[in-house]
């Protein structure tokens, strides 16, 4: 750096220096001091130069800096500001040299507010992708011949008109089905997910249309409803977005099955055109006459075949016929032939069977004569014992406490059971049990008086 560039340098402390020079000093501290910075304030005097740059005062209400975006950077824009309008500009502080103002270079535009709608469209983004909303997997694919088209739009946008157009042009068979909306405002994003559930639940669409021109951010965000994301997630048909241009992305776009940049390309996606389709059938009926041509072709060749193989009905039966008695010969050969051998057999092994089988005639008689005696012998033995088990129950029976007792006889016991048989077991004012025939008594004993 020359002492130009640093007038405060020991070196150039009595030097002069040119207005120039202190100017492009002044400048290169300006930018080194303050890198880009987004800068909010109102636009003033707004001018576009010829060349295509443009030259504003940004203001509030205590200040104001003079700005200049140029042309390479005022393209990509994508809107053009008007007076009194509140933007945010992303610049770069520095001085004007030939005239010593000091100015702001422009990079990049936006109206006020973008950036913090920006930041809610990126939180939104990442919840709904968190919860699955926009995984590749749960994709439809779009219909390659659509019947009927149902499309979500403002009757009065320029959008549905570009739609109808290119639908009119690509495919007039197509069916079209209006679900109509509000496409702006508060109460835009309810009316938009009420219209794809309406539309889901009628399931009267082979694809849905959601639509709508290009516009400011603030214009397309109630595209950017939580809301609208799930019907169109939930929609029992393929959905399409075509909102905005193609530098404008909505959450509806990533929800969606399919984005198109435009309504008009959104349009082109939905319906085939009617040519590929009469292109499609002239190229299966012709593919189905050159299959039914080969079938027949071979089907006649078959038949020359069986034609030249074919005999006459009468020598067919003769030839059966006599195949058939052949056949019949050979099994009776066949069957008799294996029965004879067996017959044989039996016969040869009946007469060796016989031949070595003993008489059992007299065993038999002796063994009959063994189970008489056996039978007779039991019964006698029988009756023998039946006789003393008779002589021994009457004995039995005449033994029996119960007949003494019934003569007139009692068994006397104590509170024990001990039966008493002599008075000295008794005492005075004890109480004994009498045992009798038909039962028994408590008696007391007031005495006794032993046997003399």
């Amino acid at each position: 750096m020359t002492t130009y560039d640093r007038p405060d340098s020991a070196a150039g402390q009595n030097a002069v220096i040119t207005v120039s020079a202190l100017n492009q000093a002044v400048a290169r501290l300006l930018e080194r001091s303050f890198p880009l910075t987004w800068i909010a304030g109102e636009i003033s005097n707004f001018t576009r130069a010829s060349s295509g740059h443009w030259y504003f005062t940004l203001k509030d209400d205590a200040a104001q800096v003079r700005a200049v975006m140029f042309r390479g950077r005022a393209q990509y824009a994508g809107f053009v500001p008007r007076e009194g309008d509140k933007v945010e500009v992303r610049a770069l502080v520095t001085l004007y040299g030939p005239r010593g103002d000091y100015q702001i270079n422009v990079e990049a535009i936006r109206r006020a507010g973008v950036g913090a709608l920006f930041e809610a469209f990126m939180r939104l983004k990442e919840r709904l992708s968190a919860a699955g909303l926009f995984d590749e997997d749960r994709k439809r694919a779009i219909p390659l011949f659509a019947r009927t088209i149902g499309i979500v739009t403002s009757p009065q946008a320029a959008a549905l008109r570009d739609v109808l157009t290119a639908l009119r042009r690509r495919a007039p068979h197509v069916n079209i089905v209006l679900y109509p909306t509000l496409v702006q405002g508060q109460l835009a994003a309810e009316q938009i997910a009420l219209a794809i559930r309406t539309a889901s639940h009628r399931a009267e669409c082979d694809v849905l249309i959601v639509c709508r021109g290009g516009g400011s951010i603030e214009d397309l965000w109630c595209f950017n409803d939580e809301q609208v994301a799930y019907a169109i997630a939930e929609c029992s048909m393929p959905v399409i977005s075509g909102v905005g241009h193609e530098t404008d992305f909505t959450i509806a776009d990533f929800a969606a099955d399919l984005r198109a940049a435009t309504p008009t390309a959104a349009a082109e996606l939905a319906a085939t055109p009617r040519g590929d389709w009469l292109a499609s059938l002239r190229a299966d009926a012709t593919d189905l006459r050159r299959a039914m041509r080969r079938t027949l072709n071979d089907a006649a060749q078959t038949l020359d075949n069986h034609s030249r193989r074919l005999l006459s009905p009468t020598a067919r039966i003769r030839q059966q016929r006599l195949e058939l008695l052949a056949l019949s010969t050979a099994m009776m050969h066949a069957n008799r032939t294996p029965l004879n051998q067996a017959r044989h057999t039996l016969e040869r092994l009946a007469g060796r069977l016989a031949a070595q089988r003993p008489d059992t005639r007299p065993v038999r008689a002796h063994l009959a004569a063994l189970q008489h005696r056996c039978t007779v012998n039991i019964g006698a033995r029988v009756q023998r014992e039946r006789e003393a088990l008779g002589a021994l129950a009457a004995q039995l029976e005449l033994l029996n406490p119960q007949r003494t007792l019934e003569r007139g006889y009692a068994i006397v016991t104590d509170r024990q059971g001990t039966i008493l048989r002599s008075p000295a077991q008794l005492q005075p004012r004890t109480t004994v049990t009498v045992r009798l025939a038909e039962g028994s008594a408590d008696v007391d004993v007031a005495g006794v008086q032993p046997t003399l």
